[in-house]
């Protein structure tokens, strides 16, 4: 028994709470994702009920005895017509279950033969991911999809599934291409190429798959287990917005000149000869007592040139993580991305270069074409690095905070950066504004939502979070307004 109170304890106590109402709910999740799981070696499905009560029917008035009804001038009439109809239905059910009989027969050779193959280790599916950039618009993943060997059933069809993170699922996905060899007639393998619609903007990493053998009335369902693994990115979207006028705060080269100088760094661990005009308080006396010579450090310097902006974006919560974790959290954490992408993507048309700086460790992509998009989509609300411990005042230029930035750190950064710092603001309760006020009452009434977004939009109004996102957004705002910075609210 917990007893709960106030004084010492209190912040326990809550804690208690909370972890009393998060791990039920977890454990159930994660109880509900691999039940789905296991669920997909059995074959049946409700098509499988519907055919026996097809066929219950089906036998109860067609090869039953009929009652008829006692003679009269048109019932003798209906009674005369009655068995070539019951023989007409009687054919065409024998037709269709003939049909059904032979695509289920199809369907198990084909899966039998399948798991023939997989034991000889000659085939296996094989998975190959693609992205379309579509600027404003959702990203698209495709999924190109290849079974080897197998070969699709009479009037039947095969199909694939994903599970990714934790026994997360994704939609069937068909195989119904055929892969020829070169230069022959003869068919290497059944393909397919699918777009998989994902809700979240992050890295996902694939736990294994399925192959599914279904008839053509998807009356039954023979599963194969598949040991695949790989991860693939869904990236975040350009959004639009305006620009910010920025400069670069470190030099490393004497390329590019900029309007306001900036400050260098010297290099305190090179020397140079000492030459008339130096400053003897530069002279460095330990080299001269060993060498007899006369040497002085670089000094720091002022110079007309910048070459590099480093680009931050902090991703730590200060609100608390059942918050972020939630399905609003995940909704706004895909807004954020998309604004610190847009962001990033509009200053690397500049003509220095930027260079993004994460707060947490990440996959490493080196190599990859979008890898700045890849980092940021691997992102995700933390509450480990600081954003005291994570900024540079030195180099930083450019940084994007959330609704979740913690109000005091922020603070002193502003404080301590200067006016050379510019501040990207994203408000995350712009994540489900909605444009029209009609909108709300036709989703509600008419249109029922769909997808996980839309869902939330129509219940952002009455949700507690809503309280603290924007309580939090106009503290920060104010402070925003106060300090020398420049700011730009998104």
């Amino acid at each position: 028994m917990v007893f709960l109170g106030k004084g010492k304890n209190s912040a326990f106590n809550e804690s208690a709470i909370k972890l009393a109402y998060i791990f039920p709910l977890a454990m159930w999740t994660t109880l509900r994702r691999k039940l789905k799981y296991y669920l997909q070696f059995i074959p049946f499905t409700t098509n499988t009920l519907l055919l026996v009560l097809v066929l219950y029917l089906s036998r109860k008035y067609f090869f039953e005895q009929p009652v008829l009804p006692k003679n009269s001038d048109e019932v003798s009439s209906v009674n005369n017509m009655l068995p070539f109809i019951l023989l007409l239905a009687k054919i065409a059910f024998w037709v269709a279950l003939a049909f059904i009989v032979l695509s289920v027969l199809s369907t198990l050779g084909a899966w039998l033969y399948y798991i023939w193959l997989k034991k000889k280790k000659q085939s296996c599916l094989q998975l190959e991911f693609s992205m379309e950039r579509r600027p404003g618009k959702d990203n698209r993943v495709f999924l190109n999809a290849a079974l080897e060997g197998a070969f699709r059933p009479i009037l039947g069809f095969v199909k694939g599934r994903l599970f990714y993170d934790d026994f997360q699922v994704t939609d069937k996905f068909p195989l119904l291409s055929n892969l020829r060899k070169k230069g022959s007639i003869w068919r290497k393998a059944i393909q397919g190429k699918s777009r998989l619609q994902l809700p979240d903007i992050k890295e996902y990493q694939i736990r294994g798959g399925f192959v599914f053998f279904e008839d053509m009335l998807r009356l039954f369902s023979f599963a194969v287990p598949e040991q695949v693994a790989g991860h693939f990115h869904q990236s975040p979207v350009l959004v639009q917005q305006t620009e910010q006028e920025v400069a670069p705060r470190k030099t490393e080269t004497t390329d590019i000149r900029i309007d306001q100088m900036r400050r260098v760094e010297g290099e305190h661990l090179n020397y140079k000869d000492f030459e008339a005009g130096d400053d003897v308080r530069r002279i460095v006396w330990k080299v001269y007592a060993k060498n007899r010579e006369l040497v002085v450090r670089i000094p720091e310097r002022f110079e007309p040139y910048a070459s590099h902006l480093y680009f931050y974006a902090t991703f730590y919560s200060d609100l608390p993580l059942s918050l972020a974790n939630s399905s609003y959290g995940r909704e706004m954490l895909n807004y954020f991305k998309n604004n610190v992408w847009t962001v990033f993507d509009s200053l690397s048309a500049k003509e220095f270069e930027i260079r993004y700086i994460p707060d947490q460790t990440v996959p490493s992509t080196e190599g990859s074409s979008n890898k700045v998009a890849n980092m940021v989509s691997a992102c995700s609300w933390h509450q480990d690095k600081t954003l005291d411990r994570y900024f540079d005042l030195k180099q930083g230029t450019v940084i994007v905070i959330s609704s979740f930035t913690n109000l005091k750190e922020l603070e002193q950064l502003v404080d301590g950066a200067g006016p050379g710092l510019v501040i990207y603001f994203v408000k995350l309760s712009k994540t489900f504004r909605h444009y029209v006020a009609f909108n709300w009452l036709k989703r509600l009434i008419f249109l029922p939502p769909k997808d996980r977004l839309s869902q939330l939009k129509d219940k952002w109004l009455f949700s507690s979070s809503r309280l603290q996102v924007r309580k939090r957004e106009k503290e920060i705002s104010t402070l925003l307004k106060k300090s020398n910075s420049l700011v730009q609210e998104l």
